[in-house]
């Protein structure tokens, strides 16, 4: 029977589309879920979503709709970008499914029966995006010191959960298992600032909102986020206080939960506190990663400086993004990302030295031997350096991964390309080429050079499966698997490797960067034609304003601008009018043709990616993401709105 192994990510909270900081984790912990696999482990890979709370609830609101109708909206697009980014997950989560709501319910009930909860009061300083209540002792300049934002005076009746019972029973568990908390900074970071000072009782229900799980025996209660949160780790595998299923016997403890820094505390203080509460085996290990900062500054809309995986998977692609992903992010300390660190790290290192060194190598396999591998053993010292560093390579990478130290593991395995490509100058093929004595030593250095690449392949698939995909065919190789580089020479002798095809095309970085500055200014003047705030004016100044009906008679979508849609409309005069409009997310061109709209007729003119748009279109925000454009088809083209 094959070793189990279950690894998590944290569940994503659906308050808005996640930016490509948030991407990370489930990038991270497929990578890690691959390799194990990769290694015969039977994996069992879990992530989802977190959609209860006042927040949602608030978000809901203001976007007019229900908020289940919100929530399902956003963990569809979180759902959406898992799998763009090529992520294996075996079970995707949504704390709003029958059976985790059900299961947390009897979880609640059963800690609140052995006395482990138990009904109070509350009054402190709460935050509404973090859900989380503070003493004023512990706010940081007055505010938050978890993000930093305003806190307001909270009273209300609550269920708590006896933190407290459990502490010398948790920091007994913590300093006797020392890889519980990885990196061994968050360890004494939980161990010093929080559980040895003394931990307070948590709050665990909520009665100023109604958007969570009901305590089913106190209907003017919800669940709070953290024993409803927290518990799809072992709901999802179908645990149930009377009685669990056999995945979650199999499957738990887990192996290792993989989260963001900032909500450690979460994860090695009040989880473990209810699975000892419950009587369950607590979890191997929790990973605390570090932030991807946008150059030196944490992602906020609010800032303008978010980026999304889908955007960045269009300029790149799904590899290239993951490979930086995994790349740059440091053990301990914040990752950054810039277009401009995205560019050079894809030229350095997957244009030039895996997407140069593959190419070649092909290209001179047909060239000289017309595609056919062959290893006539003519060696020299040179060889032995290559082949040692690739045989060791794989004890290297897995000690990295065993740590969690990713982009070091990364960093290795490209070094083995490098020392590849290294090797080709050393031999210098095109030489041996032109004695025909040198035939055989030829053919063994192309073997070498293969087989080096085969290994490299099979180590960078967990981490650029798409691409290690790509290599395979190339070498025309069935030896893909991880048993397959226990020792050098599996690459089949006498296979024909296929023409050679780039796996990176190098970027003209001045050219993209001026796109994607282009691409910024058109999406903020959409977000200005379709968003813009209401603003008070006098009547004088709506009289300055045209509004005709207009006939749209052609459409078309803008080229690099995903929002905008190139309308030719009738307004009755002479020439057709060009518009250029932001509606392109919710309308397609041939829904569009043959309807009449309003336009405002005499705008200034403004150029948005190469067409120049006279007038705008009206349209009707309808709630958070929802546009409707206002069709007058029973008006006559040309007449004036008053």
């Amino acid at each position: 029977m094959r070793e189990k192994f279950y690894i998590t990510t944290a569940i994503a909270y659906t308050s808005r589309k996640p930016h490509i900081g948030n991407s990370y984790e489930i990038v991270l912990t497929d990578a890690l879920a691959r390799f194990k696999r990769m290694q015969g482990y039977d994996v069992f890979f879990l992530t989802g979503t977190d959609e209860h709370g006042q927040k949602i609830e608030e978000y809901a609101k203001a976007a007019n709709v229900t908020p289940k109708e919100y929530v399902d909206k956003v963990a569809g697009e979180i759902k959406g970008i898992c799998d763009l980014l090529n992520t294996t997950y075996d079970h995707f989560i949504r704390t709003t499914d029958d059976y985790h709501e059900k299961t947390v319910q009897k979880i609640f009930k059963k800690l609140y029966e052995q006395g482990d909860i138990y009904k109070s009061e509350y009054e402190g300083l709460y935050c509404t995006p973090c859900e989380s209540f503070w003493t004023e002792s512990q706010l940081v300049d007055g505010k938050c010191p978890d993000c930093g934002r305003e806190v307001t005076k909270a009273k209300e009746e609550a269920y708590f959960l006896r933190l407290s019972k459990y502490q010398k029973q948790l920091e007994e568990y913590i300093e006797q298992n020392d890889n519980f908390i990885f990196p061994e900074s968050r360890k004494k970071e939980m161990l010093n600032n929080f559980i040895k000072p003394g931990l307070q009782d948590l709050c665990v229900s909520r009665t100023s909102f109604k958007w969570g799980i009901p305590v089913d025996f106190d209907d003017k209660h919800v669940v709070y986020v953290w024993i409803d949160a927290l518990s799809n780790y072992i709901t999802a595998l179908g645990y149930d206080p009377d009685g669990s299923d056999d995945k979650y016997k199999k499957y738990w403890p887990a192996d290792v939960h993989i989260i963001g820094k900032d909500i450690v505390r979460f994860h090695t203080i009040y989880w473990p506190i209810m699975l000892m509460a419950l009587g369950e085996p607590l979890p191997k290990q929790v990973f605390g990663h570090p932030w991807l900062l946008f150059g030196t500054d944490k992602m906020s809309k609010s800032r303008g400086n978010v980026i999304y995986a889908d955007d960045l998977v269009e300029l790149l692609g799904v590899d290239a993004v993951r490979y930086y992903l995994l790349s740059e992010m440091p053990y301990t300390s914040d990752g950054s990302i810039t277009y401009e660190t995205i560019i050079e790290r894809y030229n350095s290192d997957l244009a030039n030295t895996l997407g140069n060194l593959v190419n070649r190598t092909i290209a001179m396999t047909n060239k000289y031997f017309d595609g056919v591998i062959s290893n006539p053993e003519v060696k020299e010292d040179v060889d032995d350096e290559l082949i040692e560093l690739a045989t060791s390579t794989i004890g290297k990478v897995e000690d990295l991964i065993a740590q969690y130290k990713i982009s070091d593991a990364l960093d290795t395995i490209m070094s083995l390309a490098k020392r590849s490509n290294k090797y080709i100058d050393e031999t210098m093929p095109w030489a041996l080429a032109k004695v025909e004595e040198k035939k055989d030593r030829l053919a063994t250095v192309l073997y070498n050079l293969l087989e080096s690449i085969r290994f490299t392949a099979v180590l960078l698939s967990p981490f650029m499966p798409d691409t290690s995909e790509k290599i395979f065919a190339q070498l025309n190789t069935v030896a893909t698997g991880y048993d397959t580089i226990k020792s050098f020479g599996a690459l089949e002798i006498g296979n024909k490797v296929t023409a050679p095809s780039p796996l990176f095309n190098r970027i003209d970085a001045e050219k993209m960067l001026a796109e994607i500055e282009e691409k910024n200014k058109a999406t903020q003047e959409e977000e200005k034609l379709v968003l813009d705030g209401i603003a008070k004016i006098g009547i004088e100044d709506f009289a300055k304003v045209d509004l005709r009906v207009a006939k749209i008679v052609e459409c078309e979508p803008v080229k690099k601008a995903k929002k905008l849609l190139k309308l030719t409309l009738d307004d009755g005069t002479a020439n057709p009018r060009t518009v250029a409009s932001g509606i392109a997310l919710w309308y397609k061109p041939d829904e569009l043709i043959g309807h009449n709209v309003i336009v405002v007729s005499n705008l200034k003119p403004a150029t948005l990616c190469g067409v120049e748009s006279n007038g705008m279109i009206l349209a009707a925000d309808c709630g958070e993401n929802d546009v409707k454009v206002i069709f007058v088809d029973d008006m006559p083209v040309g007449a004036k709105i008053r």
